[in-house]
């Protein structure tokens, strides 16, 4: 309890540990038909309507850039609507675009239907819990965004499987109607039980909530200065790289594996991977606000790195596993420290605009990864120059983030 007997951060009973519930609940449904579920939608689309997959792929790409435009406002729309509304509309989109999935039949539908998954992508996804998260936490930010973000690589772990089960049984049309109903059923009544009004604490004005807009500069101002700073660009620069490789590496993991060890050996890995993502974030999360955060992500680009180096020089499959595992530990954290270092290095009223940005930013960016591997494999003929690719990226990426601002920062 802190001197006014409000119940601070580290406290169990903090009102702010259910919000970091629901985050998670929003997340592990976000991550798992939004993100992971995707390559099941692109599987059976393909199947049912014997469209080529570059077809659905393109679709893909756009919805990723689609609502890569959508976030950058999640921090005005948050300050309009408020996070519990914010999460609903969000839910709301998210649940009717993966119902109507299955419904799909026509290629302007394909469309349709992703632009309305974006908008649920917007408002479920990281610049949504972020921004969410800020108005209730701030000494332990890092861990609260850590642990809401597990659900993330829940949703692959059990997401993706359910999905395929559930489709080889009752059918793709029926298994989307009934996971949309699902994601309302569960997750609303957790926002409307558990997300209140964001407690009144004597800290800055959160973007957000900004109790005093006369004095307050607007979020295109801060953007605006933003792109000004260094310390801005060696956030978005080095992040945006990682994502790019980290996205494309992923994508591609299981059929640069196959050849290898078998489609079901390479699942394995791929599973080592994300399980080591949720232990990396849980054990980052834990230490995270008493590190230097840039040195921490410089170290573990750099292990992503290594992860690469071993994963295209053998063929031995246990070293095969402890790559994935190692860069499995970075998937994580990759998407939770840049808010972090944000929270940091900026004011605290700009936080909601300025990760919204680096996040949007960032997807633009590795909306291109799987392409862009996906093209170099095919002119050079394997893996090991899109990989290696990736690696330079990771180790440009190690460098730049390691530039900070020489003195204090007033965005």
């Amino acid at each position: 309890m802190n001197q006014s007997g409000i119940a601070d951060e580290a406290s169990f009973h903090y009102e702010g540990w259910r919000v970091v519930v629901v985050c998670f609940i929003v997340a592990t449904f976000a991550w798992g038909a939004g993100f992971y579920g995707l390559g099941v939608y692109l599987a059976e689309l393909q199947r049912e309507n014997n469209w080529p997959a570059s077809l659905i792929s393109t679709a893909t790409t756009a919805y990723y850039l689609f609502s890569s435009v959508l976030v950058v406002f999640v921090s005005e729309a948050i300050r309009k609507l408020g996070p519990k509304y914010l999460l609903i509309t969000g839910v709301l989109c998210m649940a009717a675009g993966i119902a109507l999935v299955g419904q799909i039949k026509a290629v302007w539908q394909l469309y349709a239907v992703y632009g309305l998954v974006s908008f649920g992508w917007a408002g479920t996804s990281l610049a949504a819990i972020n921004n969410t998260l800020g108005l209730w936490f701030d000494k332990k930010r890092g861990m609260a965004i850590s642990y809401a973000l597990n659900g993330a690589s829940i949703g692959g772990v059990i997401g993706v499987p359910l999905l395929v089960a559930a489709i080889g049984k009752f059918g793709f049309v029926g298994t989307q109607l009934v996971a949309g109903v699902v994601m309302v059923a569960v997750a609303i009544p957790a926002i409307l039980l558990w997300v209140g009004g964001p407690p009144k604490k004597a800290l800055p004005p959160l973007d957000a909530l900004d109790p005093m807009p006369s004095v307050a500069r607007s979020a295109a101002q801060i953007r605006s200065e933003a792109f000004r700073t260094l310390p801005f660009w060696t956030i978005v620069i080095p992040f945006a790289s990682v994502l790019l490789a980290q996205v494309g590496f992923i994508v591609h993991q299981i059929s640069f594996l196959d050849p290898i060890m078998g489609r079901d050996k390479a699942s394995i890995a791929v599973a080592l991977m994300t399980a080591f993502a949720v232990i990396g974030r849980v054990i980052l999360g834990t230490l995270i606000d008493r590190l230097d955060q840039r040195r921490a992500s410089a170290a573990l680009f750099a292990s992503q790195a290594l992860a690469l180096l071993v994963a295209i020089n053998t063929r031995n499959e246990y070293a095969l596993f402890a790559a994935s595992a190692v860069f499995g530990f970075t998937v994580g954290n990759a998407i939770t420290l840049p808010s972090l270092i944000v929270q940091r290095e900026f004011s605290a009223a700009s936080f909601g605009v300025l990760v919204s940005l680096v996040t949007a930013i960032c997807q633009f960016t590795y909306a291109f990864g799987p392409g862009l591997i996906g093209l170099l494999r095919d002119w050079s003929g394997s893996y090991t120059v899109p990989f290696s690719l990736c690696m330079a990226l990771e180790l440009v990426a190690a460098a730049v983030v390691l530039i900070r601002a020489k003195k204090p920062l007033t965005i």
